[in-house]
């Protein structure tokens, strides 16, 4: 389903880099372990095509990613992988579901509200759909952000420190969350974090 090889990354006048290999099948779940500092969100941002390796190889369902032109990686973002970002960047003027059906009119995909509101839904946000995001509380705003990467049943999850805001109830139920959706869809789901409360969730783990 996902699988690098000998990826690097080096910012501009910044830190550079060098990643274990990652190999994540269909319908498994992956730990990425790493204190601050070490590349967690740099690598995810890598996995998901924000970010271009300065070297190596990404592959999603065969296709390596790292190779396609910005518009064709745009589309298969779209399709195929859904991401929950440590920071939810709701665009505060929009109600909840306009946020979600936002992505894809950015990118000229037809805006489908009715799967927008299934999402919703399937995380018992039905009452959110029309409240602004300032007037959610954190652990809404972070079931918001799972309905968004959800909406169009990715194949690949990626979720960038889902609980490291969240107390041990918020952050057990939004673990179960992603399990659950992944579930779904025999999705990859790929977690990176420092959170070590859920290294004994899940038994298959890589360090960096």
């Amino acid at each position: 389903m996902l699988h690098t090889s000998n990826i690097q990354f080096k910012y501009d006048n910044g830190p550079s880099f060098h990643f274990p290999d990652i190999h994540c099948g269909k319908g498994e779940h992956l730990l990425i372990l790493g204190e601050s500092g070490r590349g967690k969100t740099t690598l995810l941002h890598l996995l998901a095509g924000l970010l271009r390796p300065s070297s190596g190889e990404v592959k999603i369902l065969g296709q390596t990613t790292s190779g396609m032109d910005d518009a064709s990686l745009d589309r298969f973002r779209g399709k195929n992988i859904g991401i929950v970002f440590q920071t939810a960047y709701f665009v505060e003027s929009l109600k909840v579901l306009d946020n979600l059906a936002l992505p894809a009119y950015l990118t000229g995909e037809k805006v489908n509200r009715e799967k927008a509101i299934q999402a919703l839904s399937r995380l018992n946000l039905e009452s959110k759909i029309n409240v602004m995001p300032a007037n959610l509380s954190t652990g809404e705003q972070q079931r918001v952000s799972i309905a968004r990467a959800i909406m169009n049943a990715p194949l690949v999850i990626l979720a960038d420190e889902p609980t490291s805001a969240l107390d041990d109830k918020n952050a057990d139920q939004v673990i179960s969350m992603l399990e659950e959706q992944a579930a779904l869809n025999g999705s990859a789901l790929i977690i990176v974090t420092h959170d070590k409360r859920l290294k004994d969730r899940f038994s298959k783990q890589v360090s960096i």
